[in-house]
């Protein structure tokens, strides 16, 4: 993501909040830049997450009946 380029948009926030980063001199929107990123990735996790389950579940299935391959090998 760049961000050089911004684009205006209209949030409907709570006002106590507002006013108390003001105070305290937090820039709102790269706050709220900041939180919507970290809820776009949380997101994309939990859908990789799903999208993955099946495969997941198979290859601990395959380690659980056959031992992880190269496992004589290890040192630890």
């Amino acid at each position: 993501m760049t961000t050089a380029s911004r684009r205006a948009t209209n949030l409907s926030l709570d006002p106590g909040l507002i006013a108390e980063a003001r105070d305290l001199g937090v820039n709102v929107s790269r706050a709220a830049e900041a939180g919507l990123r970290a809820a776009v990735r949380a997101a994309r996790a939990e859908a990789w997450r799903r999208e993955n389950a099946g495969a997941i579940a198979s290859a601990n299935t395959w380690v659980e009946a056959n031992g992880l391959p190269l496992e004589r090998s290890r040192r630890f």
